[in-house]
């Protein structure tokens, strides 16, 4: 028996499947998995054509930020100019302006936004009555369900000079406010209408975490005594901190980057020195000018600028021996 099993071992083939030979084993394996799991990697079909066709296809556009770009001509037949489109928008004041009022009001949505979900969940987690809780959380999600289109119209019914708020200020014998025509009654209306759009939203995030801390920690808490400020100190905030890392990191990443149809839709000409972003720059001297090139350029610079700070963020979350992004 063991002359015959030498001379099959002495016959084998390097290529064969076989202990010794690792690679054919493993590509063995791989092809076993996806005939095993086959169904499962055709649904993958789907969302991986998604990423190829509307994330990484278009990167081929950005050349149009070196060129003359001429919609006639195409991307092929356009001239090339190199850097000439950046040079002409950094010496744009208006470019500098509406860069200056997108980082400023990301800031102010950091520190009034960014916490506002995590109160509210924790606030929601504390609650007993479960009925009550769904109810409440119901309501908090539905305005992000809401087309900014609608919710400009409801600002606009509510703050305007005739709006519900200054008709009742005025039965009040109090002055009128200018809610959406002055600097910081504008401002201060804008951060809280984002609040109040995103809050609901981003606290279902956090919830899910919540729903990840052991609950033998809050029964030994329970056990010695602790409060529910001393529980959610030590338990719940610690429970959720790698979350917050990662959504906080995100949310400096985007420092440069804002939306379009909020800025646009509340936004008016009285205060337009506040409310002219990067996103309404690019659609007012690259979309409805037809400039291409420009609109690029700057969505160019905002990757760009947003990918520097997405590494910082993170890198500094890791020196810090907090959780990362990777």
């Amino acid at each position: 028996m063991k002359a015959v099993l030498d001379e099959s071992r002495a016959n084998a083939s390097p290529g064969d499947a076989s202990p010794g030979n690792p690679s054919i084993a493993k590509k063995n394996r791989f092809l076993h998995n996806v005939k095993r799991d086959a169904w499962l990697y055709l649904l993958l079909l789907l969302p991986f054509a998604y990423i190829l066709i509307f994330k990484y296809a278009p990167i081929y556009g950005v050349i149009m930020a070196f060129q003359d770009y001429n919609i006639f001509a195409g991307i092929s037949g356009s001239e090339w100019v190199g850097l000439d489109v950046f040079r002409f928008i950094f010496g744009q004041d208006s470019f500098y302006r509406a860069l200056k009022n997108t980082l400023v009001l990301n800031v102010y949505d950091l520190i009034a936004g960014f916490p506002a979900p995590i109160i509210l969940a924790i606030l929601l987690h504390e609650v007993r009555m479960a009925r009550l809780k769904k109810i409440t959380q119901t309501v908090l999600y539905l305005p992000h369900f809401l087309s900014w289109v609608i919710i400009g119209g409801m600002v606009y019914l509510m703050f305007s000079n005739g709006g519900m708020v200054n008709t009742f200020l005025a039965s009040l014998g109090a002055g009128k406010i200018e809610f959406l025509s002055q600097k910081i009654p504008w401002l201060v209306t804008y951060i809280s209408v984002g609040v109040w759009q995103h809050i609901g939203w981003g606290t279902i995030i956090y919830l899910a975490a919540m729903t990840g801390i052991n609950k033998e920690l809050y029964e030994a808490s329970d056990i010695d005594g602790c409060t529910r400020l001393r529980k959610i100190w030590h338990i719940t905030l610690p429970g959720i901190k790698s979350t917050i890392n990662i959504l906080l990191i995100l949310q400096i990443g985007r420092m440069v980057s804002i939306g379009f149809d909020r800025p646009f839709v509340m936004g008016n000409s009285l205060v337009s020195d506040y409310s002219d972003v990067i996103s309404t720059f690019v659609y007012r001297v690259g979309i409805s000018s037809g400039d291409f090139s420009q609109a690029t350029a700057v969505g160019l610079f905002q990757s760009v600028v947003g990918l520097i700070l997405l590494l910082a963020a993170n890198y500094i979350a890791k020196k810090l021996g907090e959780d990362g992004i990777w």
